[in-house]
């Protein structure tokens, strides 16, 4: 729970509407003072003070390139209460002064890409970016060249697309899903490899021994778990010690409307809770952080998390 003060702290920064601009055009695009004086035009001194009131709550992170500071919106770090209340203002702004300082952004970044070459323009910045093969796809095909797995239990594995990429890295991977269609599916997309094996079966109840997997993989399920800690509690059981269990779901929301069409149970995680669920099942975490944000509305928040077992 927040404070008086400190809630009405927050809607009082949130209740300048120059803020609120400036904000809006950082969480699309890393900005100087010039580029944002140049979209919203507004006087220089009047940006760097806003600007400044943002950085100093934590809202915006800067980085150097030159002579230049880029600035861009922090939500990742950005505190709680604040990144809830800016999350709501997005959702519900619509205002032409906005979509006109949208316009101009656009038009002042595609200038500012024709004047340089490709890696300058994007220096600092790369992964926001898109060049002919360079996908998050291409880079994550490579990458798992690096990979040498044991058992790998990927725990509702869906149709295999994971195990798929997975197999050759790894001693053997189990794909469990509670559906007998997507099973099937799964086995004829991966039933050639002779490591893999199928089970249907269930998250809460896992038909396995103590220490059978040396890593397990909980991709997007969490939030069909009827009861998270008791999933939790059984993928640890199933670890060996010295193993890794690695989870990938939804940060907390509020648009269970969109979600239901996907049969969700439950609406995501806020990162401290997923990270006392992960303790609780006896894991040391290693990491668990919101590591992305979707572009299209409504920005669905990704947490990526790490635990071990000893």
């Amino acid at each position: 729970m927040l404070a008086l003060d400190s809630t009405i702290g927050w809607l009082q920064l949130f209740g300048e509407p120059t803020r609120v601009r400036l904000l809006n055009l950082v969480a699309q695009e890393e900005l100087t003072v010039a580029e944002l004086t140049a979209i919203t035009e507004l006087a220089q001194p009047r940006v760097s003070t806003h600007l400044g009131k943002l950085r100093e709550a934590g809202l915006l992170r800067d980085r150097k390139v030159g002579a230049s500071t880029y600035y861009a919106a922090s939500e990742e770090t950005m505190p709680p209460a604040a990144r809830a209340l800016w999350k709501l203002l997005r959702s519900q702004i619509q205002d032409d002064v906005i979509d006109s300082d949208k316009k101009r952004m656009q038009q002042l970044v595609r200038a500012r890409e024709k004047a340089a070459s490709w890696p300058d323009a994007v220096a600092g910045q790369m992964e926001r970016y898109y060049s002919p093969g360079r996908t998050w796809e291409a880079t994550a095909r490579g990458l798992i060249g690096l990979l040498r797995l044991g058992d790998v239990l990927d725990a509702g594995s869906g149709d295999g697309a994971i195990a798929q990429l997975l197999a050759p890295r790894a001693k053997s991977v189990t794909c469990l899903d509670r559906s007998e269609r997507v099973m099937a599916a799964a086995r004829q997309r991966l039933g050639r490899e002779r490591n893999v094996r199928f089970t249907v079966g269930d998250l809460h109840d896992l038909a396995f021994r103590d220490g059978q997997f040396d890593q397990v993989l909980l991709f997007n399920v969490l939030t069909y778990a009827v009861t998270p800690p008791r999933a939790l509690a059984e993928a640890t059981r199933v670890l060996r010690a010295g193993g890794d269990l690695l989870v990938v779901t939804l940060e907390q929301h509020q648009h269970e409307d969109l979600t239901a069409a996907y049969q969700h149970v439950n609406n995501g995680f806020s990162v401290p809770a997923l990270k006392k669920m992960l303790q609780k099942a006896g894991l040391a975490v290693e990491s668990c952080v919101v590591s992305s944000r979707e572009k299209r509305e409504p920005h669905f928040q990704v947490i990526t998390a790490v635990a071990h077992k000893s």
